[in-house]
């Protein structure tokens, strides 16, 4: 489904800042103490910060987004949008909201002459990586163990915290391709075509559910992949002890590998004998990043 009738804003009246809230607490499951409060949102938006909602036909807030300036590494000579939260409403999701709030912002971070865009989030999660990777173009070299220490929200809880960091070089030829549409996503076979090597590949149990290789393949091909759930959401629900398996596999698989000087530079998700299979694309020598 298209994402016909969303509009896209920065807020700026208190209820907006409210309704806001109120979605943090629906898209993650936070208690209210683990909510990014009015006051700091404004502070943000008044203050080079960036602070967004996306909203249906019907004036409803169907997601967000908000950043602020920061600094690369803490050197304050060269500034950066530090990307903090974005999140949409579960029905909402797959229908491009995220994608035209993340091209929001990066118009805004334009405005103010920067060139860099970072941001954080689960490399478990497919879809994630489909808009962060694959569409958005960004790249990463960077796996935090976990960020957040033990986090008790309904999406989060019970796997340990780990993260992409992700930079996202906005006026990169690179990125401008990405966004222009103008590319083909690769196929898993056109990958293969290409010597690539997949890390661990999954098998399939009888429940339906992917299940990590026994160990992980050790290569120093030019592209590797390393695959990761479709849905590790439905693997938390369904056998928790799963999805850390996945967890464990995949931070070993991505800390070797960026260790070794690969970067994730594509993200690949199609279905294969009537399941849907993810995989990152690792290169060791990226150009035009």
């Amino acid at each position: 489904m298209g994402e016909v009738g969303v509009r896209i804003e920065r807020m700026s009246e208190i209820d907006r800042y409210h309704e806001c809230e109120s979605l943090q607490e629906r898209v993650w499951g936070l208690d209210g103490i683990d909510v990014v409060p009015l006051h700091l949102m404004i502070t943000m938006q008044k203050n080079g910060g960036l602070v967004l909602g996306a909203f249906d036909e019907a004036d409803r807030m169907v997601g967000f987004l908000l950043g602020f300036l920061g600094a690369c590494d803490g050197n304050v000579h060269r500034p950066k949008h530090c990307s903090h939260m974005m999140g949409v409403l579960e029905e909402w999701r797959g229908r491009g909201v995220g994608y035209r709030l993340k091209l929001a912002q990066r118009e805004h971070a334009l405005s103010q002459a920067l060139d860099l865009v970072t941001w954080t989030y689960d490399p478990l999660e497919s879809l994630n990586g489909a808009l962060n990777i694959g569409k958005l173009g960004a790249v990463c070299g960077t796996y935090v163990r976990d960020l957040y220490g033990p986090m008790t929200d309904g999406l989060n809880a019970g796997l340990s915290s780990d993260r992409f960091r992700v930079d996202w070089w906005i006026d990169s030829e690179r990125v401008r391709t990405r966004l222009s549409g103008d590319r083909h996503r690769p196929s898993l076979a056109a990958v293969l075509d290409r010597d690539a090597v997949v890390l661990n590949p999954a098998s399939v149990g009888t429940d339906g559910l992917p299940r990590p290789a026994s160990a992980l393949e050790r290569s120093r091909a030019s592209i590797v992949l390393v695959e990761i759930p479709a849905n590790v959401r439905a693997i938390k629900a369904a056998d928790m002890g799963l999805a850390r398996r996945w967890r464990e596999q995949t931070r070993e698989a991505f800390e070797e590998c960026f260790a070794g000087g690969y970067t994730v530079s594509d993200f690949i998700s199609e279905e294969c004998e009537g399941v849907r299979r993810s995989w990152y694309v690792l290169e060791r020598s990226l150009e035009g990043v």
